[in-house]
């Protein structure tokens, strides 16, 4: 099988979604598959490069906008070709985590409270949430942009940080406990990975990619909490309509499980959280990418018949 890595893009998380791309390529089974890397630059290129390429599959390893958001699903049902993952809803509602949220609640799936400003600053409400605070942009993931506040008058900076990423913002109360990440693969929850940054406060940029800044290990609860945490990432996973793999990111606060976001394109770098999951479920980075082509090549052709 012929399989277009695609990866780069254009978003805030190129760098990692390059690195993703070569682990990928690196780890593919070269008796099974045909790995062609394509390297996305500008919008306009993909489907040029997806057609030119003449694959037969794609592998995707974006993340971010124009990647993580459905758009590059789309363009690439149009022409036909099966790829890795959730389809292009999932994918748009998990990339705006002010929406995701929203849906989260309703359910009465447990997510931090917030406030979501768009061409808005009003540092009094913020008050009311209490500091520190931590303060995001709506749509991108890998920690970029992302800062926890502890006073009011490291607010305005903050929010002209993320602004600069997106135009929506979202502010929410830094809930202390312990970090963990749900790796799930084709609705079964893979082991639980508790994360701590070696060096900050919370889990960022650094701690998240930087070889020796965090510590990340499968962590084991009580029944009644693993119970807890695995219902939460299960049902978010299910209720934004995720397929084949992702990652629900949580807080655990008081032995109740916040969901932070849902990622449905997780990283897979060399120190990215999935791969070291399924690791601990006994699955080489080879069988795991296994496991999601033959899965999402299952998934695009329960949606799309016999045109896949």
């Amino acid at each position: 099988m012929k399989i277009g890595v695609i990866m780069g893009g254009i978003s805030s998380e190129r760098e990692v979604s390059l690195k993703t791309g070569q682990e990928m390529i690196n780890h593919l089974d070269r008796s099974r598959y045909e790995a062609v890397p394509i390297v996305v630059t500008h919008r306009a290129d993909l489907i040029t490069q997806v057609q030119q390429a003449g694959i037969d599959f794609a592998l995707l390893a974006l993340h971010g906008q124009y990647g993580e958001d459905g758009t590059v699903q789309g363009a690439l049902e149009t022409l036909g070709i099966p790829y890795t993952g959730s389809g292009v809803l999932a994918s748009s509602l998990c990339m705006n985590k002010q929406l995701s949220k929203m849906l989260l609640k309703e359910a009465g799936i447990q997510t931090p409270a917030g406030l979501y400003w768009k061409d808005v600053y009003d540092p009094q409400a913020v008050e009311q949430l209490s500091y520190p605070v931590i303060v995001k942009p709506n749509t991108g993931g890998s920690s970029i942009g992302v800062q926890l506040v502890h006073y009011e008058k490291e607010l305005l900076s903050a929010v002209q940080e993320a602004s600069h990423l997106d135009q929506g913002i979202l502010i929410e109360p830094y809930l202390k406990g312990t970090e963990i990440t749900c790796a799930i693969l084709d609705g079964e929850v893979l082991p639980i990975i508790g994360i701590r940054s070696a060096h900050s406060e919370w889990f960022d940029y650094r701690a998240k990619y930087e070889d020796g800044c965090a510590e990340e290990n499968v962590i084991e609860f009580p029944p009644v909490i693993q119970q807890r945490v695995r219902e939460a990432a299960i049902a978010s996973y299910r209720l934004l309509q995720c397929k084949v793999y992702a990652r629900v990111d949580m807080i655990l606060c008081q032995d109740m499980p916040y969901v932070l976001e849902v990622n449905t394109l997780p990283g897979m770098t060399a120190n990215s959280l999935f791969p070291k999951s399924a690791a601990a479920a006994g699955m080489t980075f080879s069988q795991l990418l296994d496991r999601i082509i033959a899965s999402s090549l299952h998934e695009r052709k329960q949606e799309w018949g016999e045109q896949c």
